[in-house]
């Protein structure tokens, strides 16, 4: 229905009544409404907000003059309505959700058995004591390791282990204790790799000695945590949250593929294991989870379970703003997560 940018509030309404009562074959509304600058539009996106509330089916309002009617846009957004700036968006969300798999569906890629061993469990079961405990007696900001630690244990999400210490003596008596080699990470600077703080194969206390003074002398340093070298390929996970949205949860290929390549899913959360499985199973980089060319590849199901520990978590915590899994290490054996990031922002979390 081409109603041109000229057009009343009135005639709007009255579009939308149609669409609304008299034409059954219509189930959604696209409104396209943008502005030539000529005359304020406050009256139309106000019958839209009305429309949007009061109407039985879905409108969803595309208002592109972001600049033209940046302040009625404002005004509308204020006053609880929801605005895509741009059609071709809307599309693809909406072609997204309409091409979504069924949890009750599977995928064409799994056997009904498949499907309902990844759907059996619709929430999974984590110690929202703990997360309550470790989140409730600290500020916002970047959590410790220990807290990190604490929040990933309470979610049943494998970590590597790990001893954080301030003296070279104790790094070197925690390499002997993990066993060498081991990998050492400076900790307080958020960005440690961009730093040369991050340091793999140390196999001796000699150089445990020397890189200890080193990292500490990183500007920003509190301290060094050790951890055991592992081997697996690197995956990644993690959330961010959209204010005034909720939280998106994020997996794709780790280490240098995500900075790279960009092969990563985002899923709305909560996310179910069956959802965290479609989504693993749509990256591009799917054939070396699998296994291609002679490596062993991963254990899939697990990946999609952590995925799904994540979701479980922040819906447990909403204050958590970001959280990194970078790298995962995976095998057919297990998936641990070797360096984690965690950010706790309360004054614009989602309930």
């Amino acid at each position: 229905i081409d109603f041109l940018a000229t057009g009343t509030a009135e005639q709007l309404g009255t579009i939308i009544e149609y669409c609304e009562t008299r034409f059954s074959s219509i189930d959604a509304m696209i409104v396209i409404f943008g502005s030539p600058g000529l005359f304020g539009v406050e009256e139309v996106y106000e019958v839209l907000r009305e429309k949007m509330r009061s109407g039985t089916k879905p409108i969803y309002p595309v208002l592109p003059s972001i600049i033209n009617a940046k302040s009625e846009i404002e005004g509308f957004l204020n006053a609880g309505g929801i605005n895509f700036p741009d059609e071709v968006t809307l599309a693809r969300a909406l072609a997204r959700v309409y091409h979504a798999e069924r949890r009750s569906a599977g995928s064409s890629a799994e056997t009904p058995a498949e499907a309902d061993a990844a759907c059996a469990r619709e929430e999974l079961r984590i110690d929202r004591d703990a997360v309550r405990t470790a989140l409730d007696s600290i500020a916002d900001g970047y959590t410790s390791p220990e807290t990190t630690a604490a929040l990933l244990d309470a979610a049943g999400i494998p970590r590597a282990r790990e001893h954080t210490t301030t003296d070279r003596a104790g790094a070197v008596a925690a390499a002997q204790e993990l066993g060498f080699p081991v990998v050492m990470k400076v900790v307080g600077p958020i960005h440690k790799s961009d730093l040369g703080g991050v340091i793999t194969g140390v196999s001796d206390p000699e150089r445990v000695a020397t890189e200890f003074e080193r990292l500490m002398r990183i500007e920003g340093a509190v301290g060094v945590l050790l951890q055991p070298m592992l081997e697996g390929l690197e995956l990644f996970a993690g959330v961010i949250r959209e204010p005034s949205f909720g939280h998106m949860i994020v997996c794709g290929l780790g280490g240098i593929f995500v900075e790279v390549f960009h092969d990563v899913k985002t899923l709305l959360a909560p996310v179910t294991e069956a959802e965290a499985l479609g989504a693993i199973r749509s990256l591009q980089g799917y054939p070396l989870i699998q296994g291609t060319r002679g490596s062993a590849g991963t254990d899939e199901r697990r990946f999609a379970e952590t995925v799904a520990r994540l979701s479980a978590l922040v819906q447990t915590a909403p204050e958590i703003a970001e959280l990194d899994l970078n790298p995962l290490l995976a095998n057919r054996e297990h998936i641990t997560a070797v360096d984690a990031r965690i950010r706790i922002e309360r004054s614009s979390a989602v309930s």
